[in-house]
């Protein structure tokens, strides 16, 4: 029984260190054809929003709205999948309830 405690303690180790990790690491989605970018840390917080000028038409706002909503939405998904993708690498795969 040992062993298998002093297993589990690396991988909670492991899996610690790489949820730190995911606060440095980053992904970028776009929308519009890159009129909108979006970059969020794997702990889905965002880092940086540019917007082409181009897009900026005060006539419409709401294609804006939605290109950011887009982005936005991407950015969520592309942080997940990173996260998700690091786990893996500690529990082979496994979906762990709760974890992510």
């Amino acid at each position: 029984m040992q062993p298998n405690l002093k297993m589990l303690q690396q991988m909670q180790n492991r899996m610690m260190k790489i949820q730190e990790e995911l606060g440095q690491e980053t992904v970028e989605a776009t929308a519009g054809g890159g009129a909108v970018t979006v970059v969020m840390t794997g702990h889905q917080k965002v880092q940086s929003v540019k917007i082409d000028p181009e897009v900026l038409d005060p006539e419409d706002v709401e294609g804006l709205e939605d290109l950011l909503v887009a982005a936005f939405n991407e950015a969520v998904t592309k942080s997940q999948e990173l996260a998700s993708k690091r786990m893996a690498e500690v529990t082979g795969g496994i979906k762990i309830p709760g974890l992510m």
